[in-house]
């Protein structure tokens, strides 16, 4: 089985994809999606 797991808040964004087989669980993929760099400019 997949699953597609979504994060969001303020500032970030972050999607990841897993795998479940046999009980056991890998991450396949994880990408996540941060403001840090702009609110950096601006000391927040």
């Amino acid at each position: 089985m997949k699953i597609l797991a979504i994060e969001s808040s303020c500032d970030e964004t972050a999607v990841a994809i897993m795998e479940a087989r046999n009980g056991e669980f890998s991450v396949l993929s994880n990408v996540v999606f941060s403001q840090i760099d702009i609110h950096q400019k601006y000391g927040g």
